[in-house]
């Protein structure tokens, strides 16, 4: 597997199921992860409905693939984006798919993906089915990286304060369990594979719903845990530990 900055992509849109206004945001986000050596988007343009993609296309060379609903009631945009994805994955030319969809049908692909060493990076609607989301191994909600299409680009939400944070016992269970499972002897752990627990335990986990652009952020707010840079080679390296809970 290739280091996540120089890791080979695929990107596969779902344009029945993803709004045009994200793919600004979406492309940012996918550049944190690798380079998009391919990127296509898949459904019926020879209707009316998918023409706002149309400009986004042209701007972002992404390559649409037109596919026909032969029968009504029948997805076969989903078909045909399944397909490809299996050819793309049997090339072995990738070191892994962002699948952009927020339609349940696709967990099995995301699943098998997953089952061949590739990592998935899922982007979809707050009504992503919990299937779906829990078959990647790193999940981001659309919402994050723009507004509605009814709507202007959100604000960035708001930033919850560190007792609010504390209040959120399904946060500080995470963060807390994370760290413990990363620890050495002396119950200190690397930020970044604290950062990888949590994403695997799950997917859908982001430091900005919290209103904190960084991880490490999130963390310092926090004040539940202590917190020290080492010094690693040419670099500082940021270590955590869990606090002793008051009695």
């Amino acid at each position: 597997m290739a280091n996540e900055n120089t890791a080979k992509l695929a990107v596969l849109i779902d344009a029945d199921n993803a709004r045009p206004m994200i793919v600004d945001g979406l492309l940012a986000e996918v550049a944190k992860y690798g380079t998009a050596h391919v990127k296509r988007i898949y459904g019926d343009w020879t209707g009316p409905n998918l023409g706002g993609w149309k400009a986004a296309l042209l701007d972002h060379s992404i390559q649409p693939i037109q596919q026909f609903a032969y029968t009504s009631g029948k997805n076969a945009t989903d078909s045909a984006m399944i397909i490809d994805a299996m050819d793309l994955l049997y090339a072995e030319r990738f070191d892994g798919f962002c699948i952009v969809s927020s339609d349940s049908d696709f967990t099995r692909l995301a699943s098998r993906i997953r089952e061949a060493g590739l990592i998935v990076y899922g982007f979809g609607e707050r009504k992503t089915p919990l299937p779906f989301v829990s078959a990647c191994d790193k999940f981001i909600y659309t919402d994050r990286l723009v507004g509605t299409v009814d709507s202007e680009p959100e604000e960035p939400k708001a930033r919850k304060s560190p007792s609010e944070l504390r209040g959120d016992t399904k946060l500080t269970n995470l963060l807390r369990n994370a760290i413990d499972a990363a620890s050495d002897e002396n119950g200190w752990a690397a930020l970044s594979t604290v950062g990888g627990i949590v994403n695997k335990r799950s997917p859908d986990f982001d430091s900005r719903d919290y209103g904190y652009s960084k991880f490490s952020g999130l963390i310092n707010a926090l004040g539940l845990f202590d917190i020290e840079d080492r010094q690693i080679g040419n670099a500082k390296h940021p270590y955590v530990r869990n606090k002793p809970r008051s009695k």
